[in-house]
């Protein structure tokens, strides 16, 4: 009989480990912004960060991924989809599984990650797992449309 609760217990925490990770998969976190300091924001960037900025859009979206990633591959076809289709907004993949300490420096835990960078490398939203679409885009809009 103890055995059969053991297995119970067993499957409730995997259930609600599960639940748990569903929840977080996809969320969009708002990043509040950092005390000013006296370098730029890109500064502070590890240099893969920094070289991939696009200066002529809004927001570049940095997408942090691993080779062996399989949720990163539609994360890939989810964001190249939109910034096709979205002015002011680049999409850039960029693989760290030979560069851990990008991830690190970016305090990365989970692959895919997506970070929303403004040209001065400011960043104003993160993703963790496979983003939304229509809600990435919605959190968005406000930082499109500042330099539109």
């Amino acid at each position: 009989m103890t055995g059969a609760w053991v297995l119970l217990g067993t499957l409730a925490v995997a259930a609600l480990a599960g639940f748990l990770l569903k929840s977080r998969n996809g969320r969009i976190r708002q990043v509040r912004p950092a005390p000013e300091s006296v370098e730029a924001p890109a500064a502070r960037l590890p240099a893969p960060v920094a070289e991939v900025l696009d200066p002529a859009s809004a927001v570049t979206l940095v997408q942090i991924s691993t080779t062996f990633c399989a949720p990163c591959r539609h994360t890939r076809v989810i964001l190249s989809a939109l910034a096709d289709r979205t002015p002011g907004l680049t999409h850039v993949d960029l693989d760290v599984t030979n560069q851990p300490e990008v991830a690190q420096a970016l305090s990365v835990l989970r692959t895919p990650t997506t970070l929303a960078l403004t040209p001065d490398g400011r960043e104003v939203l993160r993703v963790s797992g496979l983003p939304k679409a229509a809600k990435l885009l919605e959190a968005l809009r406000p930082h499109l449309a500042a330099t539109a």
